[in-house]
């Protein structure tokens, strides 16, 4: 039996005067997937699906300024259109012309930025709680949303963070601790809490924002992929099924967990994400042993 497991590299693009650190794996032929994580995590969420599907399909995922191991200046000013920038200057850094994009969280506005800037790069979208409409916002998010600064640090604390994984799942021994602990260490990094509390006051920039993404999604019909966890806290499910309005043809699949679905459903998530993705890429063969491997691996 011949067990395939991915290599996964590690390293660094410069953007002026930004180090963006990035994870890759898969080979070099077919349609890479982008993968942008969300608030208040890094590339690092993404390694379990980098394992599932790294042998078979083209993976990278950067940390944004602010955010893991990324580096950027102490002068950098923090807003969602400059990390959109500095991930424009990446994706071209990384000769990217053609991609699926994976946006969580975070990911979706800095995603939904690139696409309406560079139509022309997207090959199609994963959306996993990135929300894009008014009713996709709890009274959770619009609260926090609508916070003044000196209420926002509450947001950076061991309690959130870990809440952020928790929150909404229905078996809290599948959600491995690493996660929230790593998280936490860039948190208190220094300036590092200075840099959320500009982009939670940004935030609003998105929202402001609604209108236009969902013209561009009407207007230009990415094949889209769905993937949702019911029990976010500031992303309900109303926010998933307002994508159908805009796309009446995109794959939607929710999930009986919270915002950070992954870690609870990857055995549920990646084959659909590799479907998907074989469907975006007609060279490969088929990919249906992601799907039983991981069908096997639920069942025991």
């Amino acid at each position: 039996m011949t067990i395939q497991i991915p290599r996964i590299s590690h390293g660094y693009v410069d953007v002026d005067d930004v180090r963006v650190f990035y994870r890759e794996t898969g080979p070099e032929d077919g349609v890479p997937l982008l993968l942008l994580h969300g608030f208040p995590t890094a590339s690092h969420q993404f390694g379990r699906l980098m394992d599932a599907l790294g042998s078979r399909y083209r993976l990278i995922a950067p940390d944004y300024p602010g955010f893991g191991h990324t580096e950027a200046p102490a002068d950098f000013v923090y807003s969602f259109d400059r990390l959109a920038d500095v991930l424009e200057g990446f994706v071209t850094a990384k000769g990217l012309d053609r991609f699926v994009m994976y946006l969580f969280d975070f990911g979706g506005p800095i995603g939904l930025r690139l696409a309406t800037r560079h139509p022309e790069w997207i090959a199609g979208l994963i959306v996993q709680n990135a929300n894009a409409y008014d009713e996709g916002l709890s009274e959770l998010a619009r609260d926090t949303i609508a916070a003044p600064a000196d209420q926002l640090d509450g947001l950076f604390t061991l309690p959130v963070t870990r809440g952020q994984y928790e929150g909404g799942t229905t078996k809290t021994e599948l959600i491995a601790p690493d996660g929230w602990t790593l998280d936490q260490h860039f948190l208190d990094l220094p300036g590092r809490k200075d840099a959320q509390r500009a982009l939670a006051l940004d935030y609003k920039s998105n929202v402001a924002l609604y209108p236009r993404w969902q013209a561009w999604l009407r207007e230009h019909q990415p094949p889209t992929l769905i993937l949702w966890g019911r029990g976010d806290a500031f992303f309900p499910e109303p926010g998933a099924r307002a994508y159908l309005r805009d796309l009446p043809d995109a794959e939607l699949h929710v999930f009986d967990t919270g915002h950070f679905a992954l870690e609870e459903n990857l055995p549920e998530i990646a084959p659909l994400v590799s479907e998907f993705l074989e469907r975006r890429s007609p060279t490969l063969e088929d990919g249906s042993f992601i799907r039983e491997r991981f069908t096997a691996a639920a069942k025991g």
